[in-house]
Order: structure tokens, then sequence, then C-alpha cells
């Protein structure tokens, strides 16, 4: 089969049982594959009522019709289900390798149901499938739990998604992680493995992959090099990744500092993503078939490691008051290693340290542990019982949100969640579109949904002309945000079914619709045009919204904490903005063509 993997691998862990079932080329041409292929399953099969840590939750691997193939960035992967974290759509995604590893061994998707009776890793060998005893891989890390597969299958090229132990212990916001440090690290998809007692899924395989037709395909991705090659900050994204978000949000007022209460760290410089390349990088690392190489590998008196992403190194940075750039690199290594999602586990302190603050909480409250900014020591006792799940870190380890109400305090002000999931490092008073994408986005307050960053490029005409106003191109403005999130949302699934990185896809904006119908077409044979693409992405869309609605999600839930819609930021160059969020849901709404409570009028 051109393009796709041919297959579909279903895996009931509790009885054992392996199906293999062909694609279906008419079901994939309205879903695309990867991330809008689960979706599609979750909706069609999943019980809407159904206890995210049951055996009847399930878990869901997929990847794009194109990845493998020599479409740069193509290389990552999707994993959904029902959120342990949040308790409605879950779903997160990484690069690295495994992705077009199991599109070599012929696959589309995984579906697993069940549970294991004892720790297992599930084999992926081409046609041979098995599951297996993962008995002796239980309480290791990320790297030994990848080192021993390897050893154990006699094949340094297997591929492996594994647990650390923060899996394990069914941590809400664990972590899958690829190639030891390329990290499915949201809505806990770690734990979703660690309930049904799967370790890890190593997968080798061996055919070949075709194209529909090669040489207009291969004209395509020449096309597609050349637009990342010549895009303005390619020289910046290789050198720093995204760790260049540091400094440059710090200059806009919006670098998340004390959980939120500022906007600009006066160290930066100490903690930044050029400090990392000067002082401790030594050579760039990339994913599958990637020409950026964006990620880092480092080494410090303490460890060696891979990373850091912008969203860790300000999380156990700036946001929680820490100007100790080696301690950050070292919590990066921990958190990998261990299977922490950063961002969920950095709210969780950030949370504490505030409330700790303003008298809120109390040593006593807290395990004897002095939550001060930037107090070290706490940090990393802290994460170290949120792993194990003990003593204070068992409330801990269930998310923010569980927290705040567990001590009932700081729950509205001081609990930066929305739906559940914590939010990410990027202060939405001065950026107004992003605000709105928390808001409004399906996992959660989640940035990549859209990730709408058109709206720092101030280029206005250009604006006008792709979305009707101006104001699409200024960060700071109230208006025209909605019609700027509705596309890019669209666009952000996009890459998502395409299995490709959003760093390209998304924030260079450098892939529409039209061209992403020429490649599928190439690629796969079916008739992707660019009408047939924006369908498959508007009714993915909708169907999310109306499975979060039977997971319980409705209108009052499309906001923000209040802190970033009445107090205004006091310094900086967004001094002095909120965001207007429920004008902005409102005007989203009636683009998206839902009610007035968010219900999709038009049934997928």
């Amino acid at each position: 089969m051109h393009g796709y993997g041919g297959h579909i691998l279903r895996v009931d862990l509790s009885t054992g049982h392996i199906k293999r079932e062909s694609t279906d080329t008419s079901y994939m041409l309205k879903v695309i594959g990867g991330r809008g292929l689960n979706s599609r399953r979750l909706f069609d099969e999943l019980k809407r009522d159904v206890d995210p840590l049951s055996e009847e939750n399930m878990l869901l691997i997929g990847v794009g019709p194109l990845t493998g193939t020599l479409f740069s960035t193509s290389a990552y992967m999707t994993i959904s289900g029902k959120s342990p974290l949040t308790g409605i759509l879950g779903d997160s995604a990484a690069g690295g390798f495994f992705g077009p590893e199991l599109k070599y061994a012929g696959y589309d998707q995984v579906v697993i149901t069940g549970k294991a009776e004892q720790p297992s890793y599930l084999l992926i060998s081409d046609d041979r499938v098995e599951i297996r005893d993962a008995t002796h891989l239980w309480g290791k890390d990320m790297f030994q739990t990848t080192e021993a597969l390897r050893k154990e299958l006699n094949d340094n090229n297997v591929q492996v998604a594994a647990i650390g132990p923060a899996g394990e212990n069914l941590v809400k916001f664990a972590t899958v992680a690829c190639n030891n440090s390329r990290m499915c690290g949201r809505t806990g998809m770690g734990c979703l493995f660690g309930s049904k007692n799967l370790k890890a899924i190593a997968v080798r395989g061996t055919n070949r992959l075709t194209v529909h037709d090669t040489l207009v395909f291969l004209d395509l991705c020449r096309e597609f090099d050349k637009r990342i090659m010549a895009h303005p900050e390619y020289d910046r994204r290789k050198a720093l990744g995204s760790t260049l978000l540091m400094k440059a949000l710090n200059n806009l007022g919006i670098l998340p500092t004390d959980h939120f209460q500022k906007g600009i760290a006066e160290y930066v410089d100490q903690v930044s993503g050029e400090r990392i390349a000067e002082v401790y990088k030594v050579k760039n690392k990339s994913c599958f078939n990637c020409n950026i190489h964006c990620s880092r590998y480092y080494i410090t008196e303490d460890d060696e490691a891979e990373g850091p992403e912008f969203e860790t190194l300000c999380s156990y940075s700036s946001r929680i008051g820490n100007d100790d750039l080696r301690f950050a690199l070292k919590m990066n290594a921990y958190l990998n290693r261990m299977g922490v999602d950063s961002l969920s586990s950095g709210e969780t302190i950030g949370w504490a340290m505030e409330c700790v603050q303003r008298g809120l909480l109390t040593k006593d409250e807290l395990d004897g542990l002095d939550f001060s900014w930037g107090n070290r020591e706490t940090i990393e006792n802290i994460v170290h019982m949120i792993v194990h799940r003990e003593g204070i870190g068992n409330v801990f380890a269930e998310g923010t949100r569980a927290l705040a109400r567990h001590f009932g305090k700081g729950t509205d002000l001081y609990a930066f969640q929305i739906k559940g999931l914590d939010m990410i490092c990027g202060d939405p008073r001065g950026l107004k579109a992003f605000g709105l994408t928390y808001a409004i986005a399906s996992r959660g307050a989640d940035h990549l949904r859209a990730e709408p960053f058109f709206e720092l490029t101030e280029r206005y005409e250009e604006s006008e002309k792709r979305f009707g106003t101006r104001d699409a191109a200024d960060r700071l403005s109230d208006k025209g945000k909605a019609v700027l999130v509705e596309y890019t949302e669209r666009q952000a699934l996009l890459t998502d079914c395409l299995t490709m990185c959003k760093n390209v896809g998304l924030s260079m904006d450098i892939l529409d619709f039209g061209f992403a119908a020429r490649l599928l077409t190439a690629g796969t044979g079916l008739k992707f045009t660019p009408e047939k693409v924006d369908e498959a992405l508007r009714e993915t869309i909708d169907r999310d919204r109306l499975l979060n609605i039977a997971f319980g999600i409705d209108v009052s839930q499309d906001t923000l904490p209040r802190r970033f819609t009445h107090e205004p930021l006091q310094e900086g160059a967004s001094k002095g903005h909120v965001v207007p969020v429920g004008d902005m849901v409102r005007d989203y709404y009636r683009l998206r063509g839902w009610d007035e409570q968010g219900r999709p009028l038009k049934k997928p």
C-alpha cells in the first residue's frame, strides 16, 4: 500500500489476543492518519464513562501516511487515550525514530486494550507480534530499559517506547519516552501504559515504504526542504532549539517568573538557551530525517543528557524562581529518566511555592519541606517523592487540580490549569491568541493545539490578506484572534495527522492545505484535495469536542485562570494587559460553527 503501512494492529493484553487488520483507505481519506486516526478510533469505539485507569480504556499509537519517507520532519508518533490526568481526551506526540520504525514494520496504528497480569512489553517485529514478560524491567529508568531490551533482543536498531518508575507508580502526569529523551510528555500517557502493566513497546521493521508518484513526491520533498532552509529562524532554531524562547519571551515581558507573578526574570542570561550552547552543549541531535537538528546533547558535572526543550528549562528555572542553570539541567535529566512531565510537575511546585508565599500553606502541611522560591533541595526532594508516590508526593502525583482540591486552597487563584491540564510557559496576557488557544484546546491548557505563532510576527499586510484583519499579527490586540486560532488549529491538527514536527509545519508556517494535499496524493495515490483535507480536519475537531462533551466538558471550562483575566502584568513590554477570554471564545464558537454552549451544530 502506497504511503500507509497497510495494517492496523490490535492487542488485547488481558486475553493475549493479537489481530492484524488491513488499513481501510476510504477510512484514512477521512482522517488522514496520526492524531486524526486515533481520535476517530476513540470516538467510534471508546465507552464514554470508562475509568481512565481501567482495562476498558484504549491506548492508541498512530503514525502518519508519510512517516518514514523523505518528507522532512515526519518522524513523530501520537499516543492517545482517555487521559488519567484530566479525564478527557488525552494524547501526546514525540519524535525520534520510533514512528518510522513502526511504519517499516507495516503498521499505521496500534490499538491496545485490556491489562496484562504481570509487567509486560510488546514486541513488534514485522508480522511477528508477541507479549513478553517485563518483570526484569520493572523499576528500571528509561535508559536502562532501552539498553536492556536491545541487549535482550540482540539488536541495537530496535526502537523502544518505554515508561520509567513514574509510569509504573501511576503518577498521573507520567510520560512515555522514545529514544530515551523524546517525550510523549502531556496528559499522562505514561500512566496509561502503567495502568495496563505495559512497560514498553519494542519495534523492529524491515519492510520497504513506497509512494504512489515517486518523482512528484521527490520534487515536493525538495521544495519543502528549501522552505525549511530558507526560513529566517533556521540558524537560531538549529543552534538553540526551542530554548531560544527564554530570552525572546523575557524581552516581551511574558516569561513566567515566580509562578506567573512576573513576566521578566532578571537572571535570564544565566538560564538561557544561549548559555546552554556556550557552556554545556557538545553536539546537535535530530529526529529521523530532519535537516534542522534542533535537539542538543549536553554534559555537565552532574549528567550527560539530551535537551532540554524550552518548557522544561523554564519550568525548572524562572517559573519556580531558580537561577541555577546547572540544577535545571540536572532536573531535566532526572525527569527524563524517571518519566515525569516537566510542565505538570513544575506547576505543582509553583502552586505550592506561591501558596507558601501567601501564607496559605505551611511547612508542616508539606512534610516539612521548605517551598520558598528556588529552593533546590526541596525541588529535588519533591520530584523524587512524586516519582515514588512517597509522603506528600503522593498528592502532588495527582496533578495541580487535584492537589489544590486536596488542600482546599488556591484552587481558583493559583492553580494554573485548564480542564485538568497544567498551563505551558507562556503568559497569555502578552499572547492573546495563545490565551484563546489554552481556553479552547481539546486536551486542556495547551498551546500545541493551535500555536498561533503568527501573532508574534507583526506581518500586518499579510495578516490582512490571510485573515481579513491586521490584528491577527498583533500579540497585544484583543481582536482578530478567533480567526487566527481557528485556522492554526486546523494547521496544527494537519501536522499531527502527518505526524510531523510542529516547530516546522506550524511555527515556521510553511505548510498549507494545498501543499499537503499534493504531498498526500503523490505519496498515497488517494485523491486528497485541499477541500478534502480541510473537511477531514474540521470533522476531527468537531468529533473531539463531542467526545469531550460526553466526558463532561462544557462552556464554563473554556476559560483561563483568574490571574490572566483580572490581574494585569506590572512591567515590561506587555504591561497593563489581561485577556478578555470570554469575548474571544464566543467569536471562536461562531467561526467554528458551534452554538453558544460550544456544541457543534453539524454532526461529523
